[in-house]
């Protein structure tokens, strides 16, 4: 049976997102949590009765000082609910895949559930129906600059509210008031739930990358000094001290290095993770504390609505920028690596390990795959927090463009798995050719597995097979 994850607004793990996003775990709804939730929303009813609540009884923007009026005299009869989340709905750019659609949905659900929105209990039920339904909502990505993702979240409300179809599953049709649907779009729910996913993929990508530079280690006959405990004590980057750690374990029983001092490739390898590392952890933390965030303008209290600036996601924009600008020299490192292993005086093997007649290329094409992928990465490498804008009439003049962060992290990691396959192709090659320089224990684990997967060929023939099943074999390096 799939494991129950219990929503309440203030434990939600990235790991039990991830569950839940991918159909792994059923959920349960908090009663306390959703209690709070109720009690919240008669708060900003009553809030609503004494005067103007922005978005309630206000319009949004630059129109905040306009009170609505009631829908029988305008629209048609069209509730300002409605009109807010219709107006709101872009609807345009690429179309969120489900497991991003999904896990944006538990993000907001166990968002509302923290109790500061004061959206209407039947929202929160109805998020959950539709997340056990396993419907899943057509979710386009543009409209967000790192300050709530109106754009996406009203297309969801709007999808609750029988107003648009769901893309799969069904789920029950809920009526949203004025009360709900400003508080349904006030969250960054989607530009969260991509920075979550691409994170579990980083982190994933950098275990595989010390393990396949393992393997390198071993095929090029590297020198294990520059991993040593002394070596790292010297200066107490803690991360660093913990790839080195892990780098000793995993080379352990290696062959008689062949040099005093191997190439930065091999030799900084626990400097430049560590970095990616920390980012990482950096990341882990703002996640978490965005998940289980009451982030809603105005906030709902115990004693009155509060108006504030909690939407703009500034330390989220920085912490991605942190990773994406630490994890891009461990792929840079990488192919270094893979240049290593092309050269026969560093592996006393053929150039490009080559294998049949005169002129054979064996691996050559794999450094221009691999720098393809580094320069698209690099394209995509300018902080995204470092810009400015000025939008709503002048009135609302900064924005953090964490959106922006997080899918240039999921671009990353979208291409880091090939650039890493590559190293991991040559570096199975080169110990095929030269078996005695293999070691034990996780290494010869990890050279095992790649080895089962991969062509034992090495005539000259295409790659394109031996680089997808080896950048599909790294989530399961990753994990040893």
């Amino acid at each position: 049976m799939p494991a129950v994850v219990r929503l309440d607004g203030r434990s939600l793990t990235i790991e039990d997102l991830i569950a839940l996003a991918s159909g792994r775990s059923s959920l349960v709804v908090d009663p306390a949590a959703l209690a709070l939730v109720g009690s919240r929303h008669e708060a900003l009813l009553e809030a609503q009765a004494r005067g103007a609540v922005y978005g309630a009884n206000t319009g949004v923007g630059a129109n905040r000082h306009e009170r609505t009026v009631p829908a029988s005299s305008a629209d048609g009869g069209g509730s300002h609910a409605l009109r807010l989340l219709r107006s709101h709905c872009a609807g345009v750019g690429p179309i969120e895949d489900d497991r991003t659609a999904r896990a944006t949905m538990v993000t907001r659900l166990n968002q509302i559930l923290a109790g500061g929105s004061g959206i209407s209990p039947r929202i929160a039920e109805a998020l959950a129906d539709a997340l056990r339904d396993g419907a899943v909502p057509t979710m386009h990505s543009w409209g967000a600059i790192g300050t709530a993702d109106l754009a996406a979240l009203a297309e969801l409300g709007l999808t609750l509210a029988g107003e648009r179809p769901w893309r799969s599953g069904r789920a029950p049709v809920t009526s949203i008031d004025a009360t709900d649907a400003l508080p349904m779009i006030s969250s960054s729910a989607l530009t969260v739930a991509t920075a979550a996913l691409a994170l579990d993929r980083m982190r994933s990508q950098l275990r595989a990358s010390v393990v396949v530079g393992a393997l390198t280690f071993l095929a090029l006959r590297g020198n294990p000094e520059a991993y040593d405990e002394a070596v790292h004590t010297a200066r107490a980057h803690p991360g660093q001290a913990e790839v080195a750690a892990e780098l000793r374990s995993l080379v352990a029983g290696c062959a008689t290095p062949v040099r005093i001092q191997d190439p930065f490739g091999l030799r900084v390898l626990p400097q430049v993770t560590a970095p990616a590392l920390d980012a990482a952890r950096g990341l882990h933390e703002a996640v978490l504390g965005e998940l289980n965030a009451a982030v809603e303008n105005p906030l709902v209290t115990a004693d009155g609505v509060r108006h504030h600036g909690q939407f703009h996601t500034a330390t989220l924009a920085s912490r991605l920028d942190a990773v994406r600008g630490a994890f891009l020299p461990v792929l840079s490192l990488s192919a270094a690596r893979l240049g290593l292993l092309m050269r026969p005086d560093m592996t006393g093997l053929r150039a490009f390990l080559a294998d049949g007649p005169p002129g054979s290329s064996g691996l050559m094409i794999t450094e221009y795959v691999v720098q393809d992928l580094l320069t698209e990465i690099r394209v995509g490498m300018q902080p995204t927090a470092a810009g400015t804008l000025t939008i709503s009439l002048g009135l609302e003049e900064h924005a953090s463009f964490a959106t922006q962060g997080a899918r240039s992290l999921r671009a990353m990691t979208r291409l880091a798995p090939t650039l890493l396959a590559a190293e991991l192709v040559a570096a199975v090659r080169a110990l095929r050719m030269a078996p005695g320089r293999l070691a034990g224990g996780t290494a010869r684990e990890a050279f095992d597995l790649a080895a089962k997967v991969l062509d034992a060929s090495m005539a000259d023939r295409p790659l394109g097979d031996d680089l997808t099943r080896a950048a599909d074999l790294l989530p399961v390096l990753g994990g040893l």
